[in-house]
């Protein structure tokens, strides 16, 4: 079996043989096709700031395949069953606990990134028929991070306006699903032309952060004055201090990502002074995985996937990926 590993200190990744997985107790054979990219993987596999992974590691949380053999006592699936991974494969429902939040695929435990991969069977969720496999392969961290946020702990409200930050993977997602609630969404971008197409999606505004870098005043006139229900933030400590700007008195913001730095010096005093409640989202269990797939297979909805590179194109993707060119997901053909 061919498989893509890391290298120690080295962005790119090599092709080595390991001998083909079988399953154990519990455990499913799972014939990959399809994989996609998150920004953490870029990061974990640069090395950069505190993600300094075990090597060798097969990375990548996020993949869909075929179950081609099932171990003794397996119960939940079966041979023939399409599948994702989920991310953390302890985390099945509940609360998050460091037992959980240690089981991450592509991290703590290899990643997809493979012709073949072997799983417990609680550490897969069927995913709608409807997608593709690329489609299907961009669920288990984008789309349940954002679903997490705005339905499992925003349970946001028909009528409620949200505010994603860029046109990546958890933003679109977020839009799609707020849609879907009957909520008004607001995007920002540094790209006119990924606003014409977030409204395209959807959204009822666009903000260029790059020509208006106070755009949480703009969010204000466009709330007359309130300002939005949920912030999606993805940016971290670099925008924070805008999205507590931008959010009304009692609102939410779901603290996802940190691509525009990990520390800064944020307004404390508008967190306590308008009651703003900052719920930090780290993906998300199985059970939301299984419910969020249930409502995707209702409405038919369909993922955004800007591209699909082969399996022989990787370091493509993940060039492409840093770029930050891409409009939704980034996928990977098996």
């Amino acid at each position: 079996m061919k498989a893509w590993e890391m290298q120690p200190g080295k962005a790119g990744l090599t092709q080595s043989d390991r001998p083909e997985p079988q399953p154990g107790f519990g455990q499913v054979l799972i014939k990959m096709r399809a994989a996609s990219l998150n920004s953490r993987d870029l990061l974990l596999i640069k090395g950069a700031d505190s993600f300094q992974p075990q090597s060798p590691l097969i990375p990548l949380s996020d993949g869909v395949g075929e179950i081609v053999a099932v171990g003794e006592g397996v119960t939940r699936v079966k041979a023939g069953d399409r599948v994702a991974s989920i991310f953390m494969q302890k985390w099945l429902e509940g609360q998050l606990s460091p037992e959980k939040a240690q089981s991450v695929l592509g991290g703590a435990y290899d990643g997809v990134l493979a012709e073949y991969v072997t799983l417990h069977e609680d550490g897969v969720v069927r995913v709608p028929d409807h997608l593709s496999d690329e489609e299907a392969a961009t669920l288990p961290c984008s789309a349940v991070t954002a679903w997490h946020a705005l339905i499992a702990e925003g349970k946001i409200k028909p009528g409620e306006t949200v505010l994603v930050l860029g046109t990546g993977g958890v933003s679109l997602f977020a839009l799609q699903f707020a849609k879907l609630m009957g909520a008004r969404v607001i995007a920002t971008s540094s790209s006119d032309a990924k606003l014409e197409r977030v409204r395209q999606w959807g959204a009822s505004d666009g903000i260029n952060y790059q020509t208006t870098p106070n755009w949480g005043d703009r969010i204000k006139e466009l709330t007359n004055g309130i300002g939005v229900d949920h912030i999606v933030e993805v940016g971290g400590a670099g925008t924070l201090n805008q999205s507590l700007h931008a959010v009304r008195m009692g609102g939410s913001i779901s603290l996802i990502g940190v691509l525009s730095g990990t520390s800064g010096e944020i307004t404390t005093a508008s967190i306590l002074l308008n009651q703003i409640r900052v719920q930090g989202i780290y993906v998300g269990s199985r059970e939301m995985f299984e419910a969020m797939n249930r409502a995707i297979a209702l409405h038919q909805l369909k993922p955004i996937v800007d591209r699909v590179f082969p399996f022989a194109e990787v370091p493509e993707a993940l060039a492409y990926l840093e770029s930050g060119k891409h409009f939704g997901k980034i996928a990977i053909r098996v």
